[in-house]
């Protein structure tokens, strides 16, 4: 056989399922062989929406996404999906080359990118965004490459991997035996689990007793280990409220006794204060990076008085931003059985604090019947759709702050959101990807900018025989930055022609509907749910619901407000 083709085996043997992607340059090699394997070829219409939908594949799976096609397309298209991957910890393994012409090399031939003078250079476009990457010269080092891309994606913190074929090396035969050798896929690509120390658990058992107002801070790292019950047996053990990190909502249902909601700067009030009230801390699996913290609004948290747990896959995140009293370097889950295991704790002041944090998920405008449709009114019809069943992809811009406020996730796994670097366009391939790689119904929402970037993965759903439901807000504008300016139209490029998403639904073989007062929305939410083909809903907003007015946290406000 010949290097593509072993290639090909080997994704079989570690339990690929699908590939994303776009054939182009050296990578038609492989997907030549992908037909004659069991591997189902996932190929949207460029790059861009096949790099999200291996990256939420990633996220969702915990195993890793797999992109493939033309090194300049992956390393600028496709570098969408592998920048968020990237900065939200999911595993990713993107498959290109370097569309290389032998003995022209070296003089600039179109579309040659393996970085001799005159040329791009791949290699280093990748090493900016990815994990680790390999560029192998012959066919044993192409699939032991492959190999450590597998690894690494998972390995540790998550993250994107890339592998740049070489052109010979795909199409030269591959060697029976080899020195040095290539072993098996399976056992080259094990991982193990880390865990903390038995003494670093224990003096954190021990602040957690002792607090009178604990507090738990889940964030993505729990969805990458899929710590979900973890984290419900350790609130339930020390009596700890829970809040989440934007990333980390729905890693803890936020219709539980002991949630609080999201905290940020755009994040819940209830949820805030929670935070600046706890006098002990317990942070797992989220590095607190400024829009998590209120840009380190001063009153918000504070590492001398109050007592301050880091849980954490990677030993440099601990204490990144405050300093930490006690570390747990470990997977997320290790960690919090052992903190089960080792204590409990009773308090009157978390149920009770929860309970008036979660009334921020509400807001008189969630029961108007405004026309147009109130955003908030908007959420809570989607909300009313959303069970345990359900997943909802959540877009960059004005449209993903109303969603973390007002949509109360009943259960795990039911949210993930446009956070990582938050690129616009995420959420409509995402949600595609999610219903290829589950059996729940997906919703996917999105601004009608965010929407058209990537609407083209409409097709892909219909293609593939998978019915999301995609929901636009539609403002007709770029609403977030249309709201930050200072009087009408100070600010350029940031209204839009009115697009007819209906006709363009049905252009691409989807359901559209058009919908102007909530009640029309809730009956199209309802009917989409139960339709065999996706659906687009046109769902006209109100444009003068000022997001950042509404939304902004007051700690947020404190340090001077919008940092965009």
């Amino acid at each position: 056989m010949d290097t593509s083709e072993r290639l090909v085996e080997s994704l079989e043997r570690l339990g690929v399922e699908r590939v994303f992607g776009y054939p182009g340059g050296r990578v038609i090699e492989l997907f030549d062989d992908i037909p004659e394997s069991s591997i189902e070829l996932v190929r949207p219409r460029d790059e861009r929406e096949a790099s999200v939908m291996a990256e939420m594949h990633g996220r969702l799976t915990g195993q890793p996404g797999v992109l493939a096609g033309q090194g300049p397309w992956v390393g600028s298209l496709g570098l969408i999906g592998q920048m968020e991957a990237r900065l939200a910890s999911s595993p990713m393994v993107a498959i290109t080359e370097a569309s290389e012409r032998g003995n022209y090399s070296t003089i600039a031939p179109y579309q040659q990118s393996r970085g001799d003078y005159g040329g791009l250079e791949l290699p280093k476009i990748l090493d900016a965004v990815t994990k680790e990457h390999w560029f192998p010269r012959t066919p044993t080092e192409t699939v032991r490459s492959l190999q450590l891309a597998f690894k690494h994606a998972v390995a540790g913190r998550p993250g994107p991997t890339a592998i740049i074929l070489d052109g010979d090396a795909v199409t030269d035969d591959y060697p029976d035996e080899s020195i040095p050798p290539v072993w098996d896929d399976e056992r080259q690509t094990r991982t193990w689990t880390a865990a903390p120390t038995a003494r670093d658990v224990a003096a954190a058992a021990e602040a957690l007793e002792a607090a009178e107002r604990p507090v738990i801070i889940s964030g993505n790292g729990v969805h990458a280990s899929g710590a979900y019950d973890e984290v419900a047996e350790t609130a339930e053990a020390y009596e700890a409220a829970v809040v989440t990190s934007y990333l980390g909502k729905s890693t803890f249902p936020e219709t539980h006794r002991l949630a609080g909601g999201v905290i940020g700067s755009f994040g819940h009030e209830g949820a805030n204060q929670l935070v600046s009230e706890a006098d002990a801390l317990l942070v797992v699996g989220c590095r607190m990076n400024p829009m998590d913290t209120n840009w380190q609004a001063p009153e918000f948290i504070r590492p001398d008085e109050q007592t301050i747990i880091h849980a954490d896959i990677d030993p440099r995140n601990a204490g990144w931003v405050y300093p930490a009293d006690v570390g747990l370097i470990g997977d997320a889950a290790e960690s919090l059985r052992e903190l089960v295991a080792a204590g409990d704790a009773d308090n009157d002041w978390a149920e009770t604090r929860a309970r008036e944090a979660r009334e921020s998920f509400h807001a008189p405008e969630c029961e108007s019947d405004a026309v147009p449709i109130l955003p908030q009114r908007a959420v809570k019809e989607i909300e009313r759709v959303v069970d345990e069943n359900t997943i909802v992809t959540a877009d960059s811009g004005n449209n993903r702050f109303w969603l973390l406020n007002y949509l109360q996730t009943p259960a795990v796994r039911t949210y993930f959101g446009s956070g990582g670097v938050g690129g616009m366009g995420w959420a409509t391939p995402a949600a595609v990807s999610a219903a290829l790689a589950t059996d729940k119904h997906v919703i996917g929402v999105a601004g009608d900018g965010g929407f058209t970037m990537t609407m083209t993965s409409v097709e892909t759903a219909v293609e593939h025989g998978v019915a999301p439901t995609f929901v636009v807000l539609n403002d007709t504008s770029l609403g977030m930055v249309r709201q930050m300016q200072r009087g009408p139209g100070d600010i350029a490029g940031v209204e839009f022609h009115d697009t007819d998403f209906v006709r363009v639904a049905e252009a691409f073989g989807a359901t559209g509907v058009r919908v102007e007062t909530p009640g029309e929305l809730g009956d199209a939410l309802s009917d989409a749910k139960t339709n065999a083909l996706p659906t687009v809903i046109d769902a006209r907003i109100d444009r003068e619901q000022d997001m950042v007015e509404t939304l902004q946290s007051s700690f947020y406000a404190s340090v001077g407000g919008l940092h965009e």
